[in-house]
């Protein structure tokens, strides 16, 4: 059920890392141009996630044991923020640190913790996530890709879409059927950890309209795992999945994929010496300072132990909108003041978000399922 989110701060503890995450991103970034960093998202550089792991900004919520710091959920709000607000590329560690690390904590043996979780606090072992399918659009409890279990461990057959930078990735958790058919929806579905470079396992990369390639179909074909890639109980694979979206679905990435762009306009509008958009530009920073508080709200609520899926759906619908009206104000503006000079490189970030922002909506749930879910925990369906 929906419960109203209290408004809460950072500690003054977790706020202190910005300047580490700062001069970080300075020595690694300072000659990245705009329309690059704009890309942070998408941004893959194995380097950078390593030299994210050798200075502790992985791994924040995991025990010390395991190569983590214990830090919890504000202290990598702090570090996510840093890290889109200045367009760092963290497409590299971004789902292990932020879905698969804690997932395997809370549900992965002590066999799988130990084999996978340090390597992800280093940036070393990449992570992606096999959950839409073919034909099933956001339908996501038709999955059709099947394990069956055989002497030893698991057969898995299927196909899974649109999964971020599987080709650049070691290993997949992926939600697949154990048991039953598509017709039983949420009723025997588990999560198994895929070896991407197991045979019978292809990725294919798909280019979407900016000339990207940063998601992928994936087939399996036969592709033979241990006893041990099951994570957590068989048939707990979709309440698990859901608990696992609350990580992805509420943090700061939900409101900043848009906000190079954002700094870079109001620069513009700095140096050509424009008032005239003051209104525009006052009501978009009140729009992202009120999702940013439900953010750090949803955060609370995950340092407290709690999976606020309600609260999280609401932050990602809200948040995706902000971010694909962005670029449709700004262009609007820059239209508006034809003898104005824009740069080359404001000109190419606008067209890199103008083309990507379809998908701010796409990744993480669609807004109609995001809704559907807001509607059942406030009893409205």
């Amino acid at each position: 059920m929906f419960d109203s989110l209290t408004l809460a701060s950072l500690p003054a503890e977790d706020d202190d890392l910005r300047l580490m995450v700062r001069d970080l991103i300075v020595n690694h970034i300072k000659s990245m141009p705009l329309w690059r960093r704009a890309r942070s998202w998408q941004g893959f550089s194995a380097d950078f996630s390593k030299a994210l792991g050798r200075a502790g900004l992985l791994g924040l919520t995991i025990p010390k044991a395991l190569g983590g710091h214990e830090r919890g959920p504000f202290a990598r709000f702090v570090v996510v923020e840093e890290l889109l607000s200045a367009g760092a590329p963290v497409a590299a560690h971004w789902i292990a640190d932020r879905q698969s690390a804690p997932l395997i904590m809370s549900c992965g043996t002590e066999a799988q913790r130990e084999r996978y979780i340090p390597g992800i606090c280093r940036g070393e072992i990449l992570f992606c996530i096999g959950m839409s399918e073919p034909g099933s659009g956001s339908d996501l409890a038709s999955v059709r890709t099947r394990a069956e279990m055989v002497d030893g461990g698991w057969v898995v057959n299927g196909q899974k879409v649109w999964t971020t930078n599987a080709m650049h990735s070691d290993y997949m958790i992926a939600l697949v059927r154990t048991s039953g058919t598509p017709a039983d929806r949420h009723a025997g579905l588990s999560q198994l950890i895929i070896d991407l470079k197991a045979p019978g396992v292809t990725i294919r990369p798909i280019v979407d309209l900016t000339g990207d390639a940063h998601f992928a179909e994936v087939f399996f074909e036969d592709v033979r795992l241990d006893g041990d890639a099951l994570i957590g109980q068989e048939g707990e694979g979709w309440k698990q999945c859901t608990a696992e979206l609350a990580f992805e679905r509420s943090g700061p990435e939900r409101i900043y994929s848009s906000v190079v762009l954002l700094d870079a306009w109001i620069q513009h509008l700095q140096a050509c010496g424009r008032r005239d958009a003051a209104t525009l530009v006052g009501r978009l920073t009140a729009e992202l300072a009120t999702l940013r508080a439900m953010s750090i709200a949803c955060t609370s609520r995950l340092a407290m132990g709690e999976s606020p899926v309600v609260e999280a759906s609401l932050v990602k619908d809200l948040g995706t909108s902000f971010e694909q009206e962005l670029p449709l104000v700004i262009g609007d503006d820059l239209a508006a003041h034809p003898d104005e000079p824009v740069s080359d490189e404001l000109y190419q970030t606008l067209m890199y978000v103008t083309h990507i922002a379809p998908s701010f909506s796409l990744r993480g749930g669609t807004r109609e399922i995001l809704r559907g879910i807001t509607a059942r925990g406030m009893g409205l369906r």
